[in-house]
């Protein structure tokens, strides 16, 4: 209500029925009952989740009558498109909008940038530019439409906005089938939650009449109301279901070793699925039956029968094996730990991944399951230069990594990995796990031990990493209050150096 008692046109986002609560086709609580599922029956990628599903709104309106922390514009490059979603957002705006515009200096395809929302109920508007579409350049116009829907994400999530509001970005004049980039639209949005539900409580799809059918027939494929809604969706599921993040794979692009270039591969071919065959004898866990005949591969290995071609593309086909298992599982009781987060960048422009380990229960959890949510989380992260940062911080006998995991990590993980990791800071290490860390990288495995940097203070760590770069636990920064000088911590959050640099890589 207005102050003069009229009904206010604006919509409040928070009285709008959830995606989860849309009960025309979820089971009901006899069905879930009856329902049993045996363990070989083969999930959909986009698991049953309800807590998910409870985040997502799908809504038939105006974008722009939307009462959310930020609402979503699509324009073109200048920002000064007239399509009916910019034009509703400029006149319900007000003429202040055109003026913050103007000092944005554009927007280039793909990227995301902000403004007040003025007179909206909006606090703020994200402005984006979508792809213009040629069937020719599919594979650039996916990326691009993958682009503008991360970059909102994430520009909500550093901005700390608890709910976006979506048009459709894809707007009728670029010519993008709705269809197509409605599948991006929602399996980048399902993979942002699952990675970083706790930074959003509400995503609502703004969609108009015509839009509504399409968004209808293909939300129960990513965000299935129940397992059987899973089940069923699962068929329609297209082959490119993206990577981790929802991000379309481009085959093209990946590597591709072969040990004869030129060579029919038939033989090869009959030989991975004899292998697949043989694989059910091995163990009867999951993760036993990937690992294929080990004793088999090392006796060719130790005889010289595969070459280094061969063996490189045997690890791949393993890993991508794990890749797989990685996006299909439900791992969401290992990420409710907080244990392993993307933060900010480090002084060379490099992501930071941060351990927490005291975050992890070691006896408690499947380690297994521990192992395919690091390489959920970093696989795409892998792809460029990162350094990592461990904070071994109040850890106790129940929370250290034994040797043999780290070495099956080690090993099992793909080269990016390991080529594309700069740094590993060991935030406040003891004398013991000084030691184990010497021993593990000086006789278990190769090329990591001039990575390890220990770091007995936070202090040091800013040498390498701004502190506003890092997301820190709570404790680790009382604990290193404590042990440091009053005078030392006082300066941690000042804009000031943190002093001579000692751990730039």
């Amino acid at each position: 209500m207005d102050p003069l008692g009229a009904p206010s046109q604006f919509v409040d986002v928070d009285t709008l029925p959830s995606w989860g609560n849309s009960c025309e086709d979820q089971l009901n609580a006899s069905e879930i009952a009856a329902e049993t599922y045996q363990e070989e029956t083969i999930r959909s990628p986009f698991l049953y989740n309800k807590d998910i599903n409870g985040k997502v709104v799908l809504w038939k309106g105006d974008v722009a009558l939307l009462n959310c922390t930020a609402i979503v514009n699509t324009s073109n490059e200048s920002l000064t498109d007239k399509n009916p979603v910019s034009e509703s957002i400029f006149m319900l705006a007000g003429p202040d909008l055109k003026e913050d515009l103007q000092k944005l200096r554009g927007c280039r395809t793909g990227e995301a940038k902000l403004t007040k929302g003025f007179n909206l109920a909006a606090r703020f508007i994200i402005h984006t530019v979508g792809p213009k579409y040629k069937s020719r350049y599919r594979t650039a116009a996916e990326s691009s439409l993958y682009s503008c829907y991360r970059n909102v994400l994430q520009l909500a999530k550093e901005q700390s906005m608890s709910s976006v509001g979506f048009c459709v970005i894809n707007s009728a004049k670029r010519g993008y089938p709705l269809e197509d980039a409605t599948h991006i639209a929602l399996r980048t949005v399902r993979r942002f939650l699952e990675i970083h539900g706790e930074t959003l409580e509400k995503v609502v799809f703004a969609v108009s009449e015509l839009e509504e059918a399409t968004y209808q027939k293909l939300l129960p494929l990513y965000f299935p109301r129940s397992l059987k809604e899973e089940s069923r969706s699962l068929p329609y599921l297209p082959a490119d279901i993206g990577n981790a993040e929802g991000e379309p794979v481009v085959p093209e692009r990946q590597i591709r070793i072969s040990e004869k270039p030129g060579a029919p591969e038939d033989n090869q071919e009959e030989e991975d699925e004899g292998l697949g065959v043989d694989l059910s004898f091995i163990g009867s866990h999951a993760f036993a039956r990937m690992e294929g005949d080990i004793d088999k591969q090392r006796r060719l290995i130790l005889q010289g029968q595969l070459s280094e071609a061969a063996l490189q593309k045997q690890h791949q086909r393993n890993y991508n094996r794990w890749l797989c298992q990685a996006r299909s599982e439900d791992l969401s009781d290992i990420a409710s730990l907080k244990a392993l987060y993307q933060t900010g960048v480090d002084n060379c422009g490099r992501t930071v991944m941060v351990v927490v380990g005291r975050n992890i229960p070691v006896t408690l959890i499947d380690m297994d399951k521990a192992l395919l949510y690091f390489i959920h989380v970093m696989d795409h992260i892998a792809v460029k230069e990162y350094v990592l940062v461990y904070f071994h911080t109040l850890t106790s006998e129940y929370n250290h990594l034994d040797s043999d995991f780290l070495k099956k990590l080690y090993d099992v993980v793909d080269v990016k990995y390991k080529r594309n990791l700069k740094a590993v800071y060991f935030v406040h290490p003891t004398f013991r796990s000084k030691v184990s860390t010497w021993f593990f990288t000086t006789f278990s495995v190769s090329g990591l031990k001039d990575k390890i940097h220990h770091v007995d203070s936070l202090h040091q760590l800013f040498s390498a990493i701004s502190p506003e770069q890092i997301d820190f636990p709570p404790f680790v920064l009382e604990y290193d209050a404590r042990s440091t000088s009053p005078a030392l911590a006082g300066r941690y959050f000042t804009t000031e150096p943190p002093g001579e640099p000692f751990l730039y890589t």
